[in-house]
């Protein structure tokens, strides 16, 4: 597009989920932005992944850091709530980048009339979780909005955390190697379908709760392991995340359908909906890609998790027609597997 037709545009809600479009957006943004480099060996905002990585020149460590803010409707779900997903979404984050977490910051802006005691349960939610895995909440903020200037929102959480990595094991998108294998760490879209069910009332027909949870007792288990990628399947699931992977890695990804975990009722409610489950977020699960080698020991380990119970082997990375996702259908065929436009539940995030 030239310069003054993109001037023209105007920021349209599909822009902040996760697919093409949003596609479109950053690039406007991060066209804008000076980079500046840390060093040679840094990882910045132009990368696109989870979080950007600092070298600490006179330490054996690398600094990682990631930023996110968290606006969702409803704001308590099943299975969790704003606050949940906000520590939570931190916390994996960092892990899929190889770093253990170490510290957070905790933004809020709060519309007025918001209740005490509902602001007290998502603040108490994100100290459970970060006490658990051991991180400390370092600084924040706190802002008052009036009623008029938040329609439809009731609070927002921004969170920025910082985490380490050894230097030379970090985690990034664009390491994957022809004949990795493709682990996920369980059943796919749970948490977008849950906000949906919940949205829509159909909550009491359905056991579907959304799978939001620090996934520290999963990933730190692995990391001695030859993994060349990892991310967290939120904004376009599991399209989303391969999508990206191939755009950066020089490989193609052939996945088999029939290997992909999916429960029962984000079945039933995909087909109720007509939305593929394989674009719908997850706020606990995991896309792994891992050297041939240490697949099976790695699935062993995953499988021993509480959280990982329902990993599988879902696919492999290769090196014909690269920059391509395959699925292979269950009755045989294969499909071409493409970035999805948008999230397609809006706001679960």
């Amino acid at each position: 597009m030239q310069d003054n037709e993109i001037n023209n545009r105007i920021v349209e809600l599909d822009m902040g989920m996760g697919g093409k479009k949003m596609d479109i957006l950053l690039k406007f943004i991060t066209d804008r932005i000076k980079i500046k480099r840390i060093s040679k060996n840094g990882i910045g905002v132009e990368s696109f992944d989870d979080g950007a990585i600092i070298p600490l020149n006179s330490s054996s460590m690398d600094l990682v850091m990631t930023t996110d803010s968290y606006t969702v409707s409803p704001l308590f779900f099943r299975g969790g709530n704003i606050g949940t997903l906000a520590a939570s979404g931190t916390i994996n984050d960092l892990l899929m980048m190889g770093s253990k977490p170490i510290a957070f910051t905790l933004a809020l802006i709060i519309k007025e009339g918001f209740q005490f005691e509902q602001l007290g349960k998502i603040i108490d939610t994100i100290v459970e979780i970060t006490t658990r895995d051991n991180i400390g909440i370092v600084a924040g903020d706190t802002k008052v909005m009036p009623h008029k200037s938040m329609e439809g929102v009731e609070i927002l959480i921004n969170t920025t955390g910082i985490g380490l990595v050894t230097a030379g094991r970090r985690i990034t998108d664009s390491s994957i190697q022809p004949g990795d294998g493709i682990i996920s760490t369980g059943t796919l879209g749970d948490h977008g379908f849950a906000m949906l069910a919940s949205r829509e009332g159909i909550e009491f027909e359905t056991k579907l709760n959304s799978d939001v949870a620090s996934l520290t007792s999963v990933i730190e288990p692995i990391l001695k392991y030859r993994i060349h990628a990892m991310k967290d399947p939120t904004r376009g699931g599991l399209a989303g995340v391969l999508s990206e992977w191939v755009s950066k890695s020089p490989v193609s990804i052939w996945l088999d359908e029939s290997k992909i975990p999916i429960s029962e009722d984000v079945r039933v409610l995909s087909e109720i909906f007509g939305i593929d489950p394989l674009n719908v977020s997850c706020e606990g699960k995991a896309i792994i890609a891992i050297h041939p080698d240490d697949v099976e020991e790695v699935l062993k380990i995953l499988k021993s998790t509480d959280l990982g119970l329902n990993s599988s082997i879902i696919g492999k990375a290769k090196e014909e027609r690269i920059g391509n996702i395959f699925l292979k259908t269950k009755i045989g065929g294969h499909r071409v597997l493409d970035k999805p436009v948008g999230e397609p539940i809006p706001r679960v995030c």
